[in-house]
């Protein structure tokens, strides 16, 4: 099987500090939702920034798809950031329109349904949207894409329990059968249920990955347990 997301020796560091510290990494091609854990500080941000070309490697290298990262990669990569970027001016349906002439594989329909779904109307002003339906639209964008990948930086975070079962739905029942999903989050035990494959990150280093099913049954423990072990003191 061909791997989706490769790094080799992958580094980044700001200002002298290592966020990222030669990480070899690699991800199965086969369409599952992949776990980026790990607490605040551990790197998981700076790998997605990484991998979505907003930040150079300080050294060693990443592919996507077998690409470098580059024109290839944004081409079959959809990214929800942790901060948005809708445009306050817009209404809901000029920003979906900005997103059709933006992207050649936006699936315009798979968004008006969602938006639907989720009782958002078009012509609502996206500057009086409360901060909970600006999440919702931003995701809507972002899983209307035809992407290979779909990375998602700590979507359930910030929300309350009622929301985060919202937003996760929504993400498990419109994801794409072929696409790979990457999710960060320190939050295991609300997306446990949901992962094929699990990276742990601590202070910028790999310490753990493989298939969900794999490791908790070589470890003897939940995902959520042995995350609480390996990031005790943190």
């Amino acid at each position: 099987m061909s791997n989706i997301i490769e790094c080799n020796g992958l580094t980044k560091f700001y200002d002298g500090f290592c966020a990222l510290n030669g990480l070899n990494l690699q991800i199965p091609d086969n369409g599952g939702i992949v776990g980026l854990l790990g607490p605040n500080g551990s790197g998981k941000t700076t790998l997605i920034k990484l991998l979505t070309g907003l930040l150079t490697p300080s050294g060693g290298e990443a592919k996507i798809g077998g690409h470098e990262i580059g024109v290839e990669t944004k081409a079959i990569v959809s990214y929800l950031s942790d901060a948005h970027s809708l445009k306050n001016d817009y209404t809901v349906k000029q920003q979906l329109e900005y997103f059709e002439d933006f992207f050649s594989d936006f699936d315009k329909e798979k968004a008006l349904q969602m938006l639907r779904e989720l009782g958002i109307l078009e012509t609502k002003k996206i500057k009086t949207l409360s901060k909970g339906t600006k999440e919702k639209l931003s995701l809507i964008l972002t899983l209307s894409r035809n992407a290979k990948l779909f990375i998602l930086d700590e979507p359930i975070a910030g929300v309350d329990p009622a929301a985060r079962d919202y937003i996760l739905q929504t993400i498990l029942s419109h994801k794409r059968e072929n696409a790979t999903m990457l999710m960060s989050t320190h939050l295991i035990s609300e997306i446990e249920q949901y992962l094929d494959y699990v990276i742990f990150l601590k202070e910028g280093t790999l310490v753990l990955q493989g298939e969900t099913n794999a490791v908790r049954e070589r470890e003897g423990k939940t995902i959520d347990e042995l995350f609480r072990e390996v990031f005790r003191w943190i």
